[in-house]
């Protein structure tokens, strides 16, 4: 095949591999005892009842021990008692809407929720499992049972028993939005959306990371703030093998050209790690699967997803989630983080891969838009569309935690019905091992059952180095996209944000490219297209059905 014929053959197939794809405030922060934005009143249950119990707080002799209450309508408490096994205690004759906090040291409980604080005799609560009850005028109108309470976490009703929560948890509704224009793209084809996004900021940029080391990234969020955009960074202060010397440079840089930035970890932090990866541009909100550094946003590594939307609901939402988290004791300034800190040395040089852009950004209709964030609700939202799947089910992760994963569970029911799955890990080789095993096990497990499942390791063809998406397609309808790995740590103990966007044409998008990769770079033309040079072409490969688009290694740092 001469060059020429063979740079028409890849435009063709280039050009065909994304054919047939169609070109108001959110509901608030809602930590302990903060009001139920989600909660219409309309609901049956007590006009009162418990919402929270913190029974072993961090200080020395459990003291800012609180209860917390829900009133559905103006309520006097002056009727009502709490108790628990060992005693009781009447409530003060105040009157109350809303969420309250009932404790007897109401100093320490006001900074630890947002709920109004009324002063209250309690019974002293075991750490050990109490059964705390609501009483009015004797008659039980609402418990909330718990055992081992862990230190400094909030019980919360659950399943007829308890569950714990960090103190301070945000308790997040779904936020869904109307449909309109989004613009979809991937990594590492489209480097240019995620940085020209942050730079059309005008008024204010709030970015949210795990880790911040984008050169180009970094001095973007420096110019507009120089230029009068109120910009504001949050990024995870302990991720996985230390914060480096090269983001600490980065974060200092920030803070020089008077960007506000934060840091979120410690003994007060509410979640294990500040995973998610999002930016809110004026009126936009950008989320992605990739962290904020050349292999990841700068597009010199990884294979992700990612999506610009406009819905106000979702800007909205996490505005809201973005002041949550920032705002939070665990969230430190960073001056005040860095003082008399050393820092680990970077593992290696940034990523200075090339590839090639196969799949452009679009711009295409979106039905609906619903705002997920973990651990708040997106365990339940991801289980429940993987539960409503009735046709195919597209995967593509990193890894999957374990073979009794809630969405891997999820994802085999909906095999054993008929639906059609197909599961794409990462070949990396820090997760090869284990994810070739668990490509192992489904296959088998599949085979036994007879099941429509397949599994496959990534096969990247110089197209990306690696697959770092965490991305799901389900009926070609709807695709889930943001910082949520299959894994129970991700889902039940870190911030995470993700993106439903329903719809064929997005959808459609994200299906492109997962049958891309999936097929490790073939990309099977429609029959029927007529024009002479796609069947010259066609001919000319006939004898070679896997087309690899190739790239080269590139040279130097990344730049800009």
């Amino acid at each position: 095949m001469t060059a020429v014929v063979r740079a028409l053959v890849f435009a063709l197939l280039a050009s065909v591999a994304v054919s047939g794809l169609v070109g108001a405030a959110g509901p608030g922060f809602a930590g302990p005892g903060a009001p139920d934005r989600a909660d219409n009143g309309t609901d049956a249950g007590p006009p009162v009842d418990i919402t929270a119990v913190y029974p072993n707080p961090v200080a020395d002799g459990d003291s800012g021990e609180f209860v917390v209450l829900r009133a559905r309508e103006r309520t006097a408490l002056g009727t009502y008692t709490v108790a628990d096994d060992d005693g009781r205690a009447a409530l003060p004759n105040v009157t109350v809407e809303g969420h309250v906090a009932l404790s007897p040291t109401p100093n320490r409980t006001r900074n630890r929720t947002d709920a109004r604080v009324v002063r209250a005799e309690l019974p002293r609560f075991a750490n050990t499992g109490e059964r705390v009850t609501l009483r009015r005028n004797g008659h039980v109108v609402a418990t909330l049972t718990y055992a081992d309470a862990p230190e400094g976490e909030l019980a919360r009703p659950a399943d007829g028993g308890s569950g714990w929560h960090p103190l301070g948890a945000t308790d997040r509704p779904v936020v869904t939005a109307d449909g309109g224009t989004v613009r979809p793209f991937v990594l590492p084809d489209a480097p240019a959306v995620p940085l020209a996004t942050v730079r059309d900021a005008d008024d204010r940029l709030l970015l949210a990371g795990y880790t911040l080391t984008s050169e180009r990234i970094v001095t973007t969020l420096a110019n507009a703030s120089r230029r009068g955009v109120a910009v504001s960074v949050l990024v995870d202060a302990a991720p996985v093998g230390g914060l480096t010397r090269r983001e600490a440079a980065a974060l200092d840089r920030l803070v020089a050209a008077n960007v506000s930035v934060r840091v979120l970890g410690g003994d007060r932090a509410r979640y294990d790690f500040h995973h998610a990866k999002y930016a809110i541009v004026d009126d936009r909100a950008l989320v992605t699967t990739e962290n904020w550094k050349p292999a990841g946003t700068g597009g010199h590594s990884s294979r992700g997803w990612g999506v610009v939307v406009g819905q106000q609901e979702v800007v909205a939402g996490l505005v809201e989630t973005f002041r949550a988290d920032a705002g939070w004791r665990g969230a430190t300034d960073w001056r005040s983080f860095r003082r008399g800190r050393s820092f680990e040395p970077a593992a290696a040089a940034p990523a200075n891969g090339t590839f090639p852009s196969r799949f452009e950004p679009r711009r295409v209709r979106a039905e609906r838009v619903e705002l997920l964030v973990a651990p708040d609700n997106a365990e339940r939202r991801l289980v429940a569309l993987l539960d409503e799947a009735d046709d195919s089910i597209r995967i593509e992760q990193v890894s999957v935690g374990s073979r009794h994963q809630p969405f891997l569970r999820a994802a085999l029911r909906a095999a054993r019905r008929g639906v059609d799955v197909r599961i794409l890990l990462s070949s990396a080789w820090y997760v090869e091992e284990e994810n070739r095993r668990l490509v192992r096990w489904l296959n088998d497990r599949a085979a036994r059952e007879d099941l429509p499942l397949e599994a496959e390791l990534a096969e990247p063809n110089n197209r990306f180095e690696k697959v770092h998406a965490k991305g799901v397609v389900i009926d070609g309808e709807q695709v889930v996209i943001g910082s949520l790995n299959w894994n129970n740590n991700s889902a039940r103990d870190n911030r995470e944000v993700a993106l439903v966007l329903h719809g064929e044409a997005v959808a459609g998008y994200y299906a492109a490219v997962f049958d891309a990769d999936w097929e490790g770079g073939i990309r099977r033309l429609p029959a029927g297209l007529a024009a002479a040079v796609l069947l010259a072409a066609l001919v000319t490969v006939a004898v070679a059905r896997r087309i690899e688009f190739g790239g080269r290694k590139g040279v130097g740092p990344e730049r800009r």
